[in-house]
């Protein structure tokens, strides 16, 4: 049941989709002064060797970061997500990749709060090794859908959950949103980033519909592989996204579209709130 390794994934087309929306998020929370909490759900490792074992015996990296590492022209909306790649890799190679956890870690300032929940037997005591010593951190090994409802309104209030799950166990597709309603009624004024996959068996369009049902402004972002195996696409939902957000995904999702093999965007508003 808990089989799905990070490691193994890393900088892959999903992860890019799926950090491109963090980063942006990321840098609308450090806009104010005032200080915000990241609750990451499903944290993995904190970041990642791509010349180790596992990302080479995928080489999934090579159609996702590889590509838009070494592409020319990204537009603005991509810039905060490329800096903090460009941080992991210093002298210019590209050699690691950072997760969520590296992301939101990135984006911390003194008083800000990063929550980090892994219950992978291995991936949980690389990624406290990876946070010791940072007050700012807090690490977890709790079930991801119950912490989520858990761990909300969290101090200080303002602030994003990211919840992306390995999708292994089907039940997640009906507990997803289930757990996401929860949460959402416990915690208002959060932003919610659910990452899912495109399958073959598209298990993730019924999951859409309950979460449309949701209160609040929810925003859905996908990247297509049109004749892929297996991954078919990759697709993120924000409920109640900041301002201009979804402006800054079609802006960075029409590039990586150019970018990526085989690859087409799209997006749309599942719902807006009335008034």
């Amino acid at each position: 049941m808990l089989s799905y390794q990070h490691a193994y994934h890393a900088g892959g087309p999903a992860d890019v989709h799926k950090h491109v929306a963090l980063a942006l998020l990321l840098a609308h929370l450090g806009k104010k002064d005032k200080p915000f909490t990241v609750i990451d759900l499903y944290a993995g490792e904190g970041d990642y060797d791509l010349t180790h074992y596992a990302a080479q015996k995928t080489g999934e990296f090579l159609s996702g970061i590889a590509p838009v590492w070494n592409a020319k022209g990204a537009p603005a909306a991509m810039q905060p997500y490329l800096s903090a790649v460009r941080r992991q890799n210093p002298d210019g190679a590209l050699k690691r990749y950072p997760g969520s956890p590296a992301l939101a870690r990135a984006a911390l300032r003194g008083d800000d709060r990063l929550i980090l929940n892994e219950l992978h037997k291995t991936a949980f005591p690389n990624l406290g090794r990876w946070a010791r010593k940072d007050e700012r951190i807090g690490v977890h090994k709790r079930d991801g859908l119950e912490a989520l409802v858990a761990l909300v309104p969290p101090t200080p209030r303002r602030g994003l959950v990211l919840i992306d799950p390995s999708y292994e166990v089907k039940s997640e597709y009906d507990d997803v949103p289930a757990k996401l309603s929860e949460a959402v009624r416990k915690w208002r004024e959060g932003t919610f980033v659910i990452w899912y996959p495109v399958l073959k068996e598209a298990r993730h369009r019924a999951m859409l519909e309950r979460i449309r049902e949701i209160d609040g402004d929810i925003f859905c972002d996908e990247l297509a592989f049109p004749g892929g195996k297996g991954l078919l696409g990759t697709g993120i939902v924000a409920v109640n996204p900041p301002w201009q957000f979804d402006e800054a995904m079609d802006e960075a999702g029409a590039w990586l579209a150019r970018v990526l093999p085989r690859c087409k965007h799209r997006s749309t508003w599942l719902r807006r709130a009335e008034g």
